[in-house]
């Protein structure tokens, strides 16, 4: 049950989160810490594998509703570590093997509160891959359920143990860029060559596709809303900002510390794409921060960039200095002229380091880098900014109380409704 007073969710993360001393299940240093994997296509065996190279590790059981995943998958995870996981078609099953000491859920999204939700109950700490949640109010009912709880939650925003996004923090926060005025976000690409037949058709043998879609919609299946490509379908991945673009509107928090924004707007639309995707090849959302504005755009179509080189970064526009930022290289643009550009380039497996931070604070009993309040912050913005293209209006949010207070019809797609039977964990 949500209590009604949601101030929690963008205030301070409570102390009973922060406890951790109080340890629900300790792993002694000399012991494997044993882990289970829910969803193990692409990114379930990305996480998987960079928790095997960090090493006292053992994948103990693996879950997907693809018999050829989880075989393929268990098949590669022998080899890897000399001994077969348990293997499992259902998440609750997973969850009753004795042993475990750590859930990974890589799921599409639509399934993250559903199973995080059961995973924090059998008292197991919780590696839960971005985004948080598919709606708002999952989110919400996550960050109620774990807000007294021990359990260690890490969300996968590896991108915050990149060093080139740290040292811009750094760079801004000493003065250096000055006052920042604005933030620009991008991710372009082309998406065509990546796309799949969108014809509706039998899912290939052994896929349960019914639970694939488990509490979201039911749509035909089709190669381009299965695995992998479900990124671009409404449905599921809810589009290239809530799947991929969330990784820099995290950054960009992080870097310059803010929370939610209070206004957005949206301007968009599937141009070329029509018929094959269900959310926006074009998209321009502008986020109103206390600190400054951060506007996204994201193209998905195109011959070529007039500058690859920034097709997938932040601008920050200070005062002083522009900084241009990307995952592994940062460039600052010094005011003046004839200024000379400072280039950094500086390697960083994040989601190693990721995994690894996770991992030690499962280990030690402290908190990880990637607290649920920094996965649910960064969540509910790009959430925000699909309501405003869903909805074409004017976002106004308030984040003292997790809600809209205007336009008052845009209240409704903070929650989506499960379908039967399943049901959605935020109560009013």
């Amino acid at each position: 049950m949500v209590n009604s007073n949601r101030r929690v969710f963008l205030s301070t993360v409570t102390a009973g989160t922060l406890a951790l001393s109080q340890s629900i299940r300790s792993v002694a240093q000399d012991r494997k810490i044993q882990i289970g994997v829910i969803g193990v296509g692409w990114y379930g065996m990305v996480d998987a594998k960079a928790a095997l190279n960090v090493g006292g590790t053992e994948i103990a059981a693996i879950c997907d509703v693809d018999r050829d995943h989880l075989q393929k998958s268990a098949d590669e995870l022998e080899t890897l570590q000399g001994k077969r996981p348990q293997t499992y078609k259902l998440y609750q099953e997973l969850l009753e093997q004795n042993g475990l000491d750590v859930v990974i859920i890589a799921t599409p999204p639509h399934w993250h509160a559903l199973i995080f939700l059961a995973t924090l109950e059998k008292s197991l700490d919780i590696y839960c891959e971005k985004p948080l949640a598919y709606d708002i109010r999952e989110g919400c009912a996550m960050v109620e359920a774990a807000r007294n709880k021990s359990n260690i939650v890490q969300i996968g925003f590896q991108r915050r143990q990149s060093q080139a996004f740290r040292d811009v923090k750094q760079f801004i926060d000493e003065g250096k860029a000055g006052a920042i005025v604005q933030v620009d976000a991008q991710i372009h690409y082309n998406a065509v060559g990546g796309l799949k037949d969108p014809t509706p058709q039998d899912p290939p043998a052994g896929f349960d596709w019914d639970l694939w879609c488990g509490p979201g919609p039911k749509i035909p299946f089709s190669p381009q809303v299965g695995h992998f490509n479900w990124r671009l379908e409404k449905t599921s991945g809810h589009g290239h900002l809530v799947d991929w673009g969330i990784h820099l509107i995290d950054a960009t928090r992080m870097i310059l510390g803010l929370t939610t924004p209070k206004k957005v707007t949206a301007a968009g639309g599937i141009y070329t794409l029509k018929g094959k995707i269900t959310t926006p090849d074009i998209l321009t959302v502008h986020f109103e921060f206390d600190r400054c504005p951060v506007v996204w755009r994201h193209r998905l179509w195109g011959a070529e960039e007039f500058d690859p080189s920034t097709n997938n970064g932040i601008f920050f526009y200070g005062e002083k200095a522009t900084i241009f930022a990307t995952d592994n290289r940062w460039v600052v643009i010094p005011a003046g002229k004839n200024s000379e550009r400072q280039e950094m380039n500086i390697e960083t497996d994040t989601g190693l380091n990721h995994m690894k931070d996770f991992l030690e604070a499962v280990r030690n009993r402290h908190s990880p880098s990637c607290l649920i309040q920094d996965g649910f912050q960064s969540t509910a913005t790009v959430q925000l900014g699909m309501i405003a293209y869903e909805s074409d209006s004017t976002i106004q949010w308030d984040e003292t109380t997790a809600s809209i207070s205007n336009p008052p019809d845009a209240t409704a797609l903070l929650k989506r409704e499960y379908r039967d039977p399943w049901k959605h964990p935020f109560r009013n």
